[in-house]
């Protein structure tokens, strides 16, 4: 059995995992995604033809957000489930596919005639093995006659959209919707099965993409500060309390917020792991007194930390390694992530068997002091500070702003984002998000003009702050962000990484560099694209591309 996948930077050889996945997905898992994938491209094809007719499903739109987000990378390992999102959405095409028959010949007085395409017809095998094999026929490479070029773009699309639906998704459990981004979710999938779109059709698509997913991050943020409220600068503590312990790792805060609420007053201190850390700057979530403080680093190193951590852990959404014997009966999954043999919480409004777990267990046996680190840089934090930014940039004081962020990875090549912090001159600001921060995050950067040098902005989501950050200084100064002395220096590991890349592309930010590797999926000659229209660049090395922005060559 045989799979191809090249969607997350880790990918075997730089090339494509064929025999078996890096992120720990094997080809079984590869397949029935690819046809998941294929069923909401068909999903996509209906929805978006009976928006037009005045239709709109919110049970198709949420399905749409949730499918999709279950096949980002290090998200859904489980087969069983994956069969039961196929089967689900065999069914719900059925019906969507019968009213839009229906309503299209009332509309028009005739039945509709022209070629329905395949994946809305498709029809999923009944059995496991008749999924396996339509997934062959499925994939990514399931036409070898395609241009490479139109592959590519829709390939960078449908990552862009899987990226998306986890932000959408998160929007969605907060209470916060858009229809534009719901639509734009059918009309993307519907042209992927869109044969008269050309490459330039194809990347305008892209970059509607990227403009779209801004309101979704909007959204997003929306639903975060409004529950929990704006962030505050706030130091976490990087030890450990004695006693009972539980450790939450993923981006749900909702999650974290009501395994808080029904541990208070139990003796359990919980904490935070990997994207889960800017949670500590939330008034919402830091106003519980037993949120302890963050154990470990980025996702990548979880496999050691889980193992020592001395209670149960629970993964909110993408990032789960395949857990190790030691920790198997004490990991638990929620949402959409899922691992064949660990237990899953369905209803976040009980996490009894966490709680129970971590009571029996013991915890930390003493305190183990340790030092604390920073977060809670959001938009509204940087800004209130905004005159006092503008000032010393005026007065020579602040030379530069680098944001040094996005995912973080086990592959070499990684540790040039640490080494790139350090040798940041003194007289310039690091702005990081992601979990990309934790190469450099515990570094002492000290101050400049009075403000920190490293401002944590939040969440790989929180580019939303970024960007916000970024607009409101080229107002200030009445320039282009183009314009700003300020230079962006990304990491990407999967799919959310690279709609944050294709937001700020939209937004038309220009010399971004990009590592530590350029997608595989990416041709030579899309990327000439993007080198032309936007000078996109790999990394280089930290003293070589600190030296060209500082110049100016951003």
């Amino acid at each position: 059995m045989n799979m191809f996948c090249y969607q997350c930077e880790q990918t075997s050889n730089a090339t494509a995992c064929t025999r078996f996945g890096v992120c720990g997905k094997g080809p079984e898992v590869s397949l029935l995604q690819d046809l998941l994938l294929h069923q909401l491209k068909g999903i996509g094809w209906l929805g978006q033809r009976l928006r037009g007719l005045g239709h709109v499903d919110p049970g198709a739109d949420r399905f749409v957000i949730e499918a999709l987000f279950t096949t980002v990378t290090n998200v859904d390992f489980d087969p069983q489930r994956l069969k039961g999102l196929i089967d689900q959405a065999g069914r719900l095409k059925e019906t969507l596919k019968k009213e839009f028959l229906d309503l299209y010949q009332k509309r028009n007085g005739s039945p509709f005639a022209a070629r329905i395409p395949e994946a809305a017809a498709f029809i999923p095998a009944g059995t496991m093995e008749g999924l396996l094999k339509q997934g062959g026929a499925a994939g990514i490479m399931a036409n070898p006659q395609l241009n490479p070029d139109i592959r590519s773009l829709r390939e960078l699309l449908a990552y862009g959209l899987k990226g998306m639906a986890a932000y959408a998704d998160h929007a969605a459990i907060l209470g916060e919707s858009d229809e534009a981004v719901n639509a734009f979710f059918h009309k993307a999938l519907a042209a992927l099965v869109d044969d008269t779109l050309d490459m330039n059709a194809l990347f305008e698509l892209n970059l509607e993409l990227g403009r779209v997913n801004l309101r979704c991050m909007e959204i997003l943020d929306k639903g975060h500060t409004g529950r929990f409220g704006h962030p505050r600068p706030t130091p976490v503590a990087l030890g450990a309390r004695r006693g009972p312990a539980i450790l939450v790792s993923g981006h749900d805060l909702l999650d974290l917020y009501e395994l808080l609420q029904q541990t208070a007053g139990r003796g359990i201190q919980v904490y935070t792991h990997g994207e889960m850390i800017p949670a500590h700057g939330y008034p919402g979530l830091k106003k519980f007194p037993h949120l302890a403080g963050n154990y470990g680093g980025a996702w990548q190193d979880q496999q050691k930390e889980f193992e020592r951590f001395p209670g149960p852990i629970l993964m909110t959404t993408n990032c789960i390694q395949k857990p190790k014997p030691s920790y198997m009966d004490r990991i638990f999954t929620s949402g959409l992530v899922a691992w064949p043999g660990v237990g899953h919480i369905p209803d976040r409004r009980d996490f009894s068997l966490l709680i129970d777990k971590a009571l029996a267990m013991g915890g930390f046996a003493a305190d183990e002091p340790g030092p604390s680190i920073t977060v809670g840089f959001g938009h509204q934090a940087v800004l209130g500070a905004g005159e006092q930014v503008v000032t010393a940039v005026k007065a020579g004081q602040i030379r530069h702003f680098f944001l040094i962020g996005g995912c973080d990875g086990a592959k070499s090549g990684r540790n040039y984002y640490t080494e790139f912090a350090e040798k940041v001159p003194a007289d310039c600001v690091i702005l990081t998000l992601a979990c990309g921060k934790y190469r450099f995050n515990k570094l002492n950067f000290g101050t400049v003009a009075g403000l920190p040098r490293l401002m944590d902005v939040g969440q790989c989501n929180d580019a939303y702050s970024a960007i916000q950050i970024a607009l409101a200084l080229s107002k200030a100064f009445g320039v282009s962000v183009n314009e700003l002395p300020l230079s962006l220096v990304l990491s990407w590991y999967e799919q959310k990484a690279v709609i944050v890349l294709l937001t700020l592309l939209a937004l038309g930010m220009r010399h971004i560099r990009l590592g530590p590797t350029l997608p595989a999926f990416i041709t030579p000659n899309v990327l000439k694209v993007l080198v032309e229209k936007f000078a996109l660049k790999p990394i280089g090395t930290a003293d070589e591309d600190i030296r060209l922005c500082l110049q100016g060559e951003k």
